[in-house]
Parts: C-alpha cells; sequence; structure tokens
C-alpha cells in the first residue's frame, strides 16, 4: 500500500449527541457531533419530539399563524363589505321595489321613504301599516313578496 492514500483512523473516536449522549467507535474524524441518537429518537424512546435544529419548525409556526391571521382578516373584512351592501340596500328609495302606485302613494303619505323604513314598519308594525287608509292585507303580502324579491336580486348581483 501507498503511504499517506488512507486517511488517519480512530480507533477510539468520541460520538457527541445533542441530548448529551456520549459513545467511542472508529471512525476518520477525532470527534463526530450528532443531533439524533438512539437515546433521543422517537422511534427507540417512544415519545412523540420535534427535533429543530436549523429553525425550521419556528418557521413554520409562524407561517401558520400568517395565514391564520390572513384568513381572520378576510372574514373581517368580508363582513364589513356585507353590512355595508346591507347599509345601501336599507338606503335605497322605494321606487326600487317597483310597488304599485297606490300602494307606493299611501306608504309615501305616511313618511315611508326608503326600504329600511319600510322593513322596520313590516317587521315591527303591521297593525301600524293596515291601519293605513287604503292599505289593506293585499297590499301588504305584495310589500312582503316585493321585499323578499328585491333582497334576493340585490345580494344576488353583489
Amino acid at each position: 500500500m501507498k503511504k499517506g492514500l488512507h486517511p488517519q483512523y480512530y480507533p477510539n473516536a468520541q460520538v457527541i449527541c445533542s441530548c448529551g449522549n456520549t459513545w467511542t467507535t472508529g471512525s476518520t474524524q477525532p470527534v463526530i457531533r450528532t443531533d439524533v441518537c438512539s437515546a433521543c429518537h422517537p422511534f427507540f424512546t417512544g415519545e412523540q419530539r420535534i427535533v429543530d435544529t436549523a429553525g425550521q419548525v419556528d418557521r413554520f409556526m409562524k407561517r401558520l399563524d400568517r395565514y391564520g391571521s390572513h384568513q381572520a382578516d378576510v372574514v373581517k373584512r368580508q363582513a364589513e363589505q356585507q353590512k355595508k351592501l346591507e347599509q345601501r340596500f336599507l338606503k335605497q328609495q322605494l321606487a326600487a321595489l317597483d310597488l304599485n302606485s297606490q300602494t307606493h302613494q299611501i306608504l309615501h303619505d305616511a313618511n315611508i321613504i326608503t326600504v329600511g323604513d319600510l322593513i322596520k314598519k313590516v317587521e315591527k308594525d303591521k297593525a301600524g301599516l293596515l291601519a293605513l287608509e287604503g292599505f289593506s292585507r293585499k297590499a301588504l303580502e305584495e310589500v312582503e313578496a316585493k321585499l323578499a324579491e328585491a333582497r334576493t336580486a340585490y345580494f344576488a348581483e353583489a
């Protein structure tokens, strides 16, 4: 054999694990450092443990948190947009409902100008609506149907 061709062999090389466990073995390096050994590996110990040497788990958890906060922001923005659409719907004039002209005039005379005013009156004071002169039960049914139809059409477009 030629001299200087092979690396030096250390029969008592020291192996040091990050958990603190040490042992000796034969190697071409005098000291070997390792992250996982049979004393700390989950397969041998039976316990679930994450070994993180380069901060990969922390980076993943931060990314996961950012994603969760982003999703919460998206939901919040959608709720705000829905609220604005609802307010815009309620501020519409009664003409948007395409009511019978007589019904429209009765409501206008009763100072019910916007869709929001009409919805409040229908939800809370049907008897008050029916007490209006010329406003019948049939007119109330028409108003309720037109409100449901307008709400469906308005929010389907948005």
